[in-house]
C-alpha cells in the first residue's frame, strides 16, 4: 500500500528534528494528495518510541491488521498512505509501545475531530474555502498598531448565547448573532477563549487535544473559516486565546503520547502542573518547536487569524513546581523564536503576552533582547484598580496608591488592560457586584470604572457580560443573562458602554500615544480626601487632548476648581452621571470658559460640577476660521458633538 512517492523528503524531515520545520502539519497528519492522476489518503506521525504505529478507523473496521505503518527514520518518523479518498473517515492511531502495551490516539496534527465525547480524529481537506476578506487584510497592512484604537471584546462561544433548547450555536449562527452585536457595541476585535479540540467543557478550551482541529462543538473548520471571514468583512479582528505552556492527559490526547514523555518533559517535577491537573510541553525540544511554532502560523495561514493572546506565559519563562523564581532559558529561547517567526511571516500580528510577572522587556524586539511579543496584559493595572473599588469609599483614601502606582510603569510596555473572564469566576464576582455600596451605587461604579479605564494609557479588553451589568458572575454552562436588558438600569449601561466605546474610537487622545509618556499628563494625582483624580490625554496634534475628571465617592461638588493646560473653553463630552445612563443628572451643559488663575501646577483653571461616582470627559474646543464665498470669516466649533438626550 505504500508508495515510494508519497515519502516526506529528507529536507522536511531534517528541519523538523532541527526544531525549524514550520510547516509540520503538512508533513504529519493526514492529507488526501494526487499522485500520477490516482487519489490517495497518506497518514504521518511522529514516534519515536513506539515498537510499532498501525491505522484504525471506521474504513477498516477499527482493525489495525495490514495497516502498519512504515518508520522511515531512526527519529521516528512513521508514515502509511492509502490509495483511496477517506474524506470523512474516522481515524486513530495504534501505538505499541516498548512495554507492549497498546494504546490508541488521536493524531495531534488532524485538522478535525469528532463531537466531544467521542475523541477520534477526522479526515478532513482544508481546501476549497474562498475567502473575501482582502480589504481587511489589505487596511490591516496599512495600519500602525500600536498607534490604533484596540478594544476587545473576550468571548466564550459555548456560553455567550445558547439556542432555546439549550445546544449551542453554530460558528454560522454565531457570525450572524455575535458579529453585529459586537459592531453595535463598538469593539475592534473579537478575541476567542481557546477553540482548539478539547474533551472537557469546562476547561473553556485551555487543555486542550488537538492544536490543529478547531473544535467541532460548532461546526466544521470550513465554517470556523466562514466566521472569521465574515468578521473580517465586518472590519472585525480576530484574537485567539493560544496555550504553548500545557496540555491535557486525557489518554486520547498527547500525554505519553508513544509510551515516553515525548510532547512534555521527561522530568516529573518539569512536566507536572498539580494546580492544572496538566502537563507542560517540553520547550526544549526542537520537535515541539516545530510543533508549536507551525500550530501559530497555521492559524494565520490557513484561517487569517488576526494574532494570540498567549496563555500563562509566566509557566514559560520560570520552571514550574520550584521554590522562587527559577529561569527557565528553554521557554524564554522559545517564545523569542516564536515570536520572530511569526512577525517575518506576518507583521501586522497581534502577539499579546499574559504575563503576571516583573519580566522586563516583553514587549521589546527580540532584537533588543526582549521577548518579542507586541502587546502584553497589564496585570499589575487590573489588580491594583479591582482593590481600590472594592474598598468601601470612605476608606479608598488608604489606598489612594493602588490608582496611582501604574502610571509610574505605564510606559515601560506596550499594554493592553484586562478586565477577563478570569476576574468573574470562581467566587471573584462580577466586575458588577464587586461595586461596593447599594443598587445605585453600584452601577454608577461600574460606569466610573470603565471610564477612568477607557481614559488610562492602554488598549482595552472586557469580557462578554459586563455590559449588561451582570450581577451573577461567568456561568459557563449557561448563556449570559439576556434577560437584564429588559430592565431599565442594565439597558442604560449597555447605551453608555456604546457611548464610551464611540468616544474612544474617535478619539486619538485616547489611543495614538497609549506607549509613550507623552500622550499622558496628571492634572492632580494627591487629592486622597476627596479620591478625585484627574489626567490629559493628548494626540501626536498639538492641542488635541481630553481631559478626565473621576470621583470615586458619592460626594457631589459644584463649582470644583481644577486646573487646565490651556486657556480657552472646554466642553464635556461624556458624563458618567447622565440620567440616560441612569446617574443622577450632575452634567455641565455649558461650555467652561478656563480662567488665568493658576490651580494644580497650571496657569488656567476652570470651575465645573462634578457627578458622585462618575467621570467627565472635557474637550478643548478648537476653532478654525474659514473663508467662505462671500469673503467672511466663520468659526466652527469642532468639539463633539453631544447626543441628543430625551
Amino acid at each position: 500500500m505504500i508508495s515510494t512517492s508519497l515519502y516526506p523528503s529528507d529536507y522536511q524531515v531534517h528541519l523538523f528534528h532541527e526544531g525549524t520545520l514550520y510547516e509540520c502539519h503538512k508533513l504529519f497528519g493526514s492529507h488526501i494528495i494526487e499522485v500520477d492522476r490516482e487519489i490517495w489518503t497518506k497518514f504521518s506521525v511522529w514516534a519515536p518510541n513506539a515498537k510499532e504505529v498501525r491505522l484504525v478507523g471506521d474504513f477498516n473496521n477499527w482493525n489495525g491488521k495490514g495497516y502498519s505503518l512504515h518508520k522511515i527514520n531512526k527519529q521516528g518518523i512513521w508514515t502509511i498512505s492509502l490509495k483511496e479518498n477517506l474524506e470523512g473517515s474516522l481515524y486513530k492511531y495504534e501505538i505499541v509501545t516498548n512495554s507492549g502495551e497498546s494504546i490508541l490516539k488521536a493524531d495531534p496534527y488532524a485538522f478535525y475531530s469528532e463531537v466531544r465525547p467521542n475523541t477520534a480524529s477526522i479526515v478532513y481537506s482544508l481546501d476549497g474555502f474562498k475567502w473575501e476578506d482582502s480589504r481587511w487584510l489589505n487596511y490591516k497592512s496599512k495600519r500602525n498598531i500600536l498607534a490604533d484604537p484596540i478594544s476587545i471584546y473576550e468571548v466564550h462561544l459555548g456560553s455567550w448565547k445558547k439556542k432555546e433548547d439549550g445546544s449551542l450555536l453554530s460558528y454560522r449562527e454565531l457570525a450572524t448573532e455575535l458579529i453585529p452585536y459586537v459592531l453595535e457595541l463598538g469593539f475592534t476585535h473579537i478575541e476567542l477563549l481557546p477553540i482548539v479540540e478539547h474533551p472537557l467543557d469546562m476547561s473553556w478550551g485551555y487543555q486542550g487535544t488537538g492544536y490543529f482541529s478547531a473544535t467541532s462543538r460548532y461546526g466544521t473548520p470550513h465554517e470556523f473559516m466562514y466566521f472569521i471571514n465574515e468578521c473580517h468583512k465586518n472590519g472585525l479582528g480576530v484574537i485567539l486565546d493560544w496555550v504553548p505552556g500545557h496540555f491535557c492527559k486525557d489518554a486520547h490526547g498527547l500525554y505519553r503520547f508513544d509510551g515516553s514523555f515525548l510532547y512534555d518533559y521527561p522530568n516529573v517535577n518539569d512536566r507536572e502542573n498539580p494546580v492544572w491537573g496538566t502537563a507542560n510541553f517540553n520547550l526544549g525540544s526542537n520537535e515541539i518547536h516545530s510543533f508549536l511554532i507551525s500550530n501559530a502560523l497555521f492559524w494565520i495561514q490557513y484561517f487569517h487569524i488576526d494574532g494570540f493572546r498567549l496563555d500563562a506565559v509566566s509557566n514559560l519563562i520560570y520552571w514550574p513546581n520550584q521554590h522562587g523564581k527559577v529561569k527557565n532559558n528553554d521557554g524564554i529561547s522559545f517564545l523569542k523564536k516564536l515570536n520572530t517567526v511569526i512577525f517575518q511571516y506576518d507583521p501586522t500580528a497581534l502577539m499579546i503576552a499574559e504575563d503576571s510577572t516583573d519580566w522586563p522587556n516583553v514587549t521589546a524586539p527580540v532584537h533588543y533582547d526582549g521577548l518579542g511579543f507586541n502587546y502584553k496584559w497589564n496585570m499589575g493595572w487590573m489588580n491594583d484598580v479591582l482593590s481600590y473599588m472594592e474598598t468601601p469609599s470612605n476608606s479608598r483614601w488608604k489606598v489612594h496608591e493602588k490608582m496611582t502606582f501604574s502610571l509610574l510603569y505605564a510606559f515601560n510596555e506596550n499594554f493592553v488592560l484586562p478586565f477577563s473572564h478570569d476576574e468573574v469566576v470562581h467566587g471573584k464576582k462580577s466586575l458588577l457586584d464587586k461595586m461596593p455600596g447599594d443598587y445605585w451605587q453600584k452601577f454608577a461604579q461600574l460606569r466610573l470604572l470603565l471610564g477612568y479605564m477607557i481614559g488610562h494609557p492602554g488598549k482595552k479588553l472586557l469580557f462578554m457580560g459586563f455590559e449588561l451589568g451582570h450581577f451573577s458572575e461567568w456561568k459557563d454552562k449557561e448563556q449570559l443573562d439576556w434577560h437584564l436588558l429588559d430592565y431599565d438600569m442594565h439597558r442604560k449601561i449597555n447605551e453608555y458602554v456604546k457611548e464610551l466605546l464611540k468616544l474612544y474610537k474617535r478619539s486619538k487622545p485616547l489611543y495614538e500615544l497609549d506607549h509613550l509618556q507623552a500622550g499622558f499628563e496628571w492634572i492632580d494625582v494627591n487629592n486622597r480626601e476627596q479620591a478625585i483624580f484627574s489626567f490629559i490625554r493628548k494626540s501626536n496634534k498639538e492641542n488635541d487632548l481630553l481631559i478626565f475628571v473621576c470621583n470615586f465617592t458619592p460626594v457631589v461638588y459644584h463649582d470644583y476648581r481644577m486646573g487646565v493646560p490651556q486657556k480657552g473653553s472646554y466642553r464635556e463630552i461624556l458624563n458618567s452621571d447622565h440620567e440616560s445612563f441612569g446617574g443622577s443628572g450632575v452634567i455641565n451643559k455649558k461650555v467652561l470658559q478656563a480662567t488665568e488663575e493658576s490651580f494644580h501646577g497650571k496657569q488656567y483653571s476652570i470651575k465645573l460640577s462634578i457627578p458622585p461616582f462618575g467621570v467627565s470627559v472635557l474637550r478643548l474646543v478648537k476653532h478654525r476660521k474659514e473663508r467662505k464665498g462671500d469673503d467672511k470669516e466663520k468659526v466652527h466649533s469642532h468639539a463633539i458633538g453631544r447626543r441628543k438626550r430625551k
